[in-house]
């Protein structure tokens, strides 16, 4: 709703200025709340005139600023206008900042402020976004859950504003780590075991062979025998590959299913590895592909090409690598889907192997890798269970899961519910999300169940419990809602500061789509949520006059509905009760 109050602020700065309303769009920001004082709603920034010349010429911004406030009249909308520092601010008409807000939060619903001005000067067209990427035969481990729910953020907000999203699972499906599964299988395998807990079963395969690896050369050499029968398309090899990995794609489908996560397509380092010999021929067509003394096959990245920086593409016995694989899948999605956007989030560590990837694709002329962006992520430390070390996503998920659902029964403001569970589920995923999401995508964090699961202070409990009160009072009035409302009766401090705070919504949305960080969606919700904690203090529906019941009810269900439009795009799903 601020593109309203933006462009009103515009029109009056344009006509004083004599220059298009664009020129000052992106200049007039909404003003974050104060709790200490009562504030303006936006701001204009005058660093941007300090080369007008249609000011009066005048020493100093802040003389600027004094000559063009005297220009600019307040109207029915903007009620005042107000020098500060190095800015314009307007404080708009009380009761016209409830009336738009409110109607327009009525009418559009989930398209709130996603329609904004703001979004304009951006590229929208087709994303895709490569995320989660677990290995297959080994199970889902709690390092794949940042990948998980950071992809799923990204490609949630860029769908919201209007992109088409494709979103990738690429598995590693290949590689010498396969062999290693491969020949641990055939040493140690059992098809017992294999069909009672499969994914279970491999895991202990993968590290009792890493182990043995470790003191057995033969154990190498019959790793490395199994993925060269596989590169050679062996049809026994690629038998017990494919068992693996329809047996692992089967246990994933059901840990996504439960953090709500969907995916376009499965690929994987297979799908690719035939394109690698096309990829190696034009690297070596192109003069780019060198061969060092030790045989392997290397590009020169170096900016004076002496190799002092290079990377690997091919080993000495042929069989293809990671990046090359890679960079195969690269030119194979850009052909199939036509990307204006590809976004690959994988932790922090793959940040050197992305800039490589992405350097090679631009010396092979493909100029569309720079429309290629890595998002990294650091690490989790200290998430455990109380099982042991080694920590599977799905115990994790059981454990937030169990632990909530011992929180609920202790609590006395637990509702009765239907499906507790199901309730317990949500809410411990939304924990999960919101403290991973609080601060920068690259920081390490430290878990702590503790703070995680707390209904106070800024969790995703407290987030579930604000939705969850909101939607109570909206139902328990539901047959009452009228179709208007008086904008006059919502004058109160608490009301103003949860309208004020709603116009910003827009701008949180488009600085998270240039930075690809959740934490201002977060920061903006948990704040919404404790202005909306003080405004169901203060304002009670129950029991006030039916015109002022209905106002605050507009106002609270308008609150509601953007909870939970934020909610969703950080991939958590409201729950009704709690």
């Amino acid at each position: 709703m601020a593109c309203f109050f933006r462009r009103h602020i515009a029109s009056k700065l344009s006509k004083a200025l004599w220059q298009p309303e664009e020129t000052f769009i992106s200049s007039i920001s909404a003003i974050p709340v104060s709790k200490k004082q009562q504030s303006p709603d936006f701001r204009f920034s005058l660093s941007s005139l300090q080369q007008n010349s249609t000011l009066p010429s005048a020493d100093g911004i802040q003389a600027k600023i004094e000559a063009l406030v005297q220009r600019l009249k307040p109207d029915n909308v903007v009620e005042e206008i107000l020098v500060g520092r190095g800015t314009i601010n307007f404080k708009i008409s009380r009761s016209v900042l409830a009336e738009k807000i409110l109607e327009k939060l009525h009418g559009e619903g989930h398209s709130f402020g996603v329609k904004s001005e703001l979004f304009s000067s951006l590229q929208k067209g087709r994303t895709l976004v490569e995320f989660s990427s677990p290995n297959i035969a080994k199970k889902f481990h709690a390092g794949h859950l940042r990948s998980t729910i950071i992809g799923n953020f990204i490609a949630n907000l860029k769908e919201t504003v209007g992109n088409e999203v494709i979103r990738v699972n690429y598995l590693g499906d290949w590689g010498m780590q396969f062999g290693l599964l491969g020949a641990g299988f055939q040493h140690f395998g059992s098809e017992e075991k294999l069909r009672v807990n499969p994914l279970q079963h491999l895991f202990d395969v993968y590290v009792r062979v890493n182990r043995e690896a470790e003191s057995d050369e033969s154990i190498w050499l019959a790793a490395r025998e199994f993925f060269r029968c596989l590169e050679q398309g062996e049809e026994q090899a690629l038998s017990l590959w494919q068992r693996f990995r329809d047996i692992t794609i089967e246990e994933y489908q059901r840990i996504y299913k439960r953090l709500g996560v969907h995916f376009d397509e499965y690929s994987g380092e297979s799908f690719h590895q035939s394109q690698t010999k096309e990829v190696l021929r034009q690297l070596k067509d192109q003069g780019l592909l060198q061969t060092t003394e030790k045989g392997t096959g290397v590009v020169d990245l170096s900016p004076a090409k002496d190799m002092s920086y290079y990377s690997t593409v091919v080993r000495s016995d042929g069989t293809s690598l990671y990046i090359t694989r890679d960079i195969a899948a690269a030119i194979a999605r850009k052909e199939k889907y036509a990307f204006d956007e590809m976004i690959y989030v994988t932790d922090k560590s793959q940040s050197g192997h992305f800039q490589q990837m992405f350097q090679i694709l631009q010396a092979m002329g493909y100029e569309w890798a720079q429309s290629c962006l890595h998002v990294p992520f650091g690490l989790v430390q200290g998430m455990k269970t109380r099982q042991g070390e080694v920590v599977f996503l799905e115990d994790v998920l059981d454990e937030a899961r169990a632990r909530m659902l011992r929180n609920m029964k202790e609590s006395r403001t637990t509702k009765d519910l239907e499906d507790p569970e199901d309730t317990a589920q949500e809410v411990g995923i939304s924990a999960l999300i919101v403290q991973d999401f609080k601060g920068p995508l690259v920081s390490d964090y430290a878990f702590s169940w503790d703070q995680v699961l707390q209904a106070q202070g800024n969790t995703g409990v407290f987030l579930q419990y604000t939705h969850a009160r909101l939607r109570s009072l909206i139902r328990m009035h539901e047959g009452s809602l009228e179709a208007t409302f008086d904008p006059q009766l919502l004058q109160e401090q608490c009301s103003i500061n949860i309208l004020q705070h709603l116009l910003r919504y827009d701008e949180v949305l488009y600085r998270s789509l240039q930075d690809l960080q959740p934490k201002h969606l977060v920061n903006f919700l948990m704040t919404l949520c404790h202005l909306a904690a003080t405004a169901h203090r203060a304002l009670p529906v129950k029991g006030s006059p039916p015109a002022q019941a209905q106002a605050r009810l507009r106002l609270f269900r308008g609150t509601c509905t953007v909870l939970a439009n934020g909610m969703r795009i950080l991939g958590i799903t409201p729950v009704e009760k709690m």
